[in-house]
């Protein structure tokens, strides 16, 4: 089917490219040294000392990535990526219609491309100042709406993908099928144990070690896919 192959080549970019993004900035943020004296020199605020943030909560994503010249890296990719989700979720829409005999937009193909309408539009203003209070609480809407919808896009994905187990036996790896399922299931646990803490003040670096990893684990979900489905012609 050629919607398995576009699902294959999208899934992987979908996961390297916001990795590495996210990642690269924060190598420039920790070593300004690199840059200094070029046209790519570091902005202050964008700079920091060594840390693993993944463990230590040291630094936000946002803070990492949002100053020059990181978000020449960080804008581009993201924006990218919420072009291939869209493709994505819109392929596997096509897939699972194919398998139902059905014709129509499954929950998980306007929650996908919600969510990536909603990475484009944090990327878009990331970075941009505006000394408002409103705006503030407007970017930090827009990334919980991405969340949300990646979320709710990827469960609803997993539910058709497993009532359709016994027809795609020939196209998929069921073992990966199972890490998918667990790996929504922790990602959505842990968005209810931690909101608690999330909506009160304090606890910098516990959110800030949250976001880095919470982010990986959603992005996860797409490597997962580049395995779970298998090669076809």
């Amino acid at each position: 089917m050629p919607e398995i192959t576009q699902i294959r080549k999208l899934s992987i970019w979908i996961f390297l490219i916001p990795l590495f993004a996210i990642n690269l900035c924060l190598l420039i943020s920790q070593n300004p040294d690199f840059l200094e004296d070029t046209i790519f020199a570091v902005d202050q605020i964008g700079r920091s000392g060594f840390s693993i943030p993944y463990l230590d909560g040291s630094l936000s994503i946002s803070r990492a990535s949002r100053t020059y010249p990181q978000y020449l890296v960080f804008k581009p990719s993201m924006i990218l990526t919420s072009v291939f989700l869209y493709f994505y979720w819109n392929n596997n829409n096509k897939l699972i219609n194919k398998l139902y005999s059905s014709n129509i937009n499954f929950k998980f193909k306007t929650f996908g491309i919600l969510s990536a309408v909603f990475l484009g539009i944090h990327s878009v203003f990331l970075g941009i100042k505006f000394d408002i209070q409103i705006y503030k609480l407007f970017r930090r809407i827009v990334l919980l709406l991405f969340i949300v919808f990646e979320l709710i896009a990827q469960g609803y994905l997993v539910y058709h993908l497993y009532k359709l187990k016994n027809k795609l036996e020939e196209f998929v790896n069921k073992k990966i099928l199972i890490f998918k399922i667990l790996l929504v299931s922790i990602l959505i646990l842990v968005a209810f144990l931690s909101l608690p803490t999330l909506v009160t003040k304090g606890n910098t670096h516990f959110k800030h070690m949250l976001e880095w990893n919470y982010f990986v684990g959603v992005i996860l979900f797409y490597l997962l896919s580049r395995f779970f489905w298998r090669r076809t012609t």
